[in-house]
């Protein structure tokens, strides 16, 4: 039952709010997969919260342990002051990441952490005597957050739009190609010379110019856009021989989207940094990180002086006891149910097989996917989108989905069984015939 008198007051993000205040879809609980909204329906979560709750939602394990926590210590400064369960975490997490990144930054947000990871990549050159190397290579249809670096590395036009002027940025070509690469079953088979044009940039900047280039392994709010085989590691080939550090953006392939604890792994790709946030507490509470390549970490702190901040950046909540306590309690949950390798196995084959099923449907152009990711795209006939009318339709089908112009993306809970998979496939098909035959 609701306790306020008016949806006035609250300026929501992202959305349509005179339209969504005329028509509001209002969540009251969920449980597993499952969200229940005000007026008694059952709606089906495909998209983990937003890319997040990996492990199902209502997870008591993990409200309980914050709860414990909150009454130990709920909060204490980490400017100068610590405490062990901030050093604890930050000890378990590196034991997913990548062999050489064990240091952990934290802050509360994949914007956050992005931000983070763009201020350590100029620290770090600086730090080295490379002061000179402060340009940023992003990437077209990228979403690195809402930070002004993150809208600047990024590659969505309306989130970058009237925010001007932004950091000094370059930006590679998206790998998106319809007319080569429609309907893959994981990662595409076309499209690794779009790696190459670094290589234009680099010449065209000059590397002694570029302190970092950032991706997303897999884009996700630009329409779930695959790396092409090979991509991923020819964008390492080239900054490694240019000096020029590599950022993975992995908070929404960190933590089993993929079948593995990161991106990185799943391609065999070691970047200098990887931000994560999202599944790092199962989207129970605010938290992000940077987990950084050791020389990085040891370059700019034995820069400084003995007994001086080597780093003159954080935030008040960075390592918040309650979060760390949370992501503790997801890690748990992750390791003891096999959470992170899951979408590699029957699962994730399902997920592919269904979706792909849908190949013919009336209106669907693609269908793309690799592990619990995916992404369904549509055309109209007349041109018109369509993404939000079908996300509308799905909702009232009882199956909760992410519009992107006219693409349907999907990040299910990793949890996600046979039978709920079936039910996002039968009510796509069904909704493809009701609106396109």
């Amino acid at each position: 039952m609701k306790n306020y008198q008016s949806m006035d007051h609250f300026w929501m993000p992202f959305t349509a709010n005179r339209a969504f205040k005329n028509a509001p879809r209002i969540i009251e609980r969920a449980e597993g997969v499952w969200l229940h909204n005000d007026r008694g329906d059952k709606i089906l979560d495909a998209t983990a919260g937003l890319w997040c709750v990996n492990a199902g939602h209502g997870r008591r394990q993990i409200a309980e342990a914050m709860g414990q926590q909150a009454m130990k210590l709920d909060y204490t400064s980490p400017f100068n002051l610590g405490h062990d369960i901030g050093f604890e975490f930050a000890e378990r997490l590196v034991k997913y990441t990548p062999e050489n990144l064990n240091r952990v930054f934290f802050a509360n947000s994949g914007s956050e952490a992005v931000e983070s990871a763009l201020k350590i990549a100029l620290a770090y050159q600086n730090a080295r005597g490379k002061g000179g190397k402060y340009r940023f290579i992003g990437r077209e249809k990228a979403y690195h957050g809402v930070n002004f670096g993150g809208i600047s590395v990024g590659g969505l036009t309306p989130n970058r739009k009237g925010f001007g002027p932004l950091l000094p940025v370059d930006h590679l070509p998206h790998t998106l190609d319809l007319s080569r690469n429609a309907f893959s079953k994981g990662l595409p088979e076309h499209g690794i010379e779009k790696a190459l044009e670094l290589e234009n940039l680099v010449q065209f900047h000059g590397a002694e110019t570029i302190a970092a280039v950032i991706v997303e392994p897999v884009s996700g709010a630009g329409g779930v856009v695959l790396p092409p085989i090979g991509y991923l590691k020819k964008l390492r080939e080239i900054c490694t021989r240019h000096d020029i550090l590599l950022i993975f953006d992995e908070v929404i392939t960190g933590w089993g989207r993929l079948g593995a604890p990161f991106a990185s792994q799943k391609f065999d790709v070691e970047p200098d940094m990887i931000t994560s946030a999202k599944g790092i507490t199962n989207g129970v509470a605010p938290m992000g990180a940077v987990f950084v390549r050791d020389e990085i970490y040891d370059t700019v702190v034995n820069a400084a002086p003995e007994g001086t901040i080597e780093f003159f950046h954080g935030y008040t909540y960075s390592a918040h006891p309650v979060s760390c306590a949370a992501g503790l309690a997801t890690l748990d949950i992750y390791a003891s149910e096999g959470l992170l390798e899951r979408a590699s196995g029957e699962i994730g084959e399902y997920f592919e097989a269904a979706l792909h099923s849908l190949k013919g449907e009336p209106g669907i152009v693609d269908v793309r996917n690799c592990g619990l990711v995916a992404a369904v795209q549509y055309a109209a006939p007349d041109g018109s989108l369509v993404g939000p009318k079908i996300m509308q339709r799905c909702y009232e089908k009882g199956l909760s989905v992410r519009a992107v112009g006219d693409i349907i993306a999907f990040s299910p809970p990793l949890i996600i069984e046979k039978e709920h998979i079936d039910q996002i496939v039968d009510t796509l098909g069904s909704i493809a015939r009701e609106m396109f035959a």
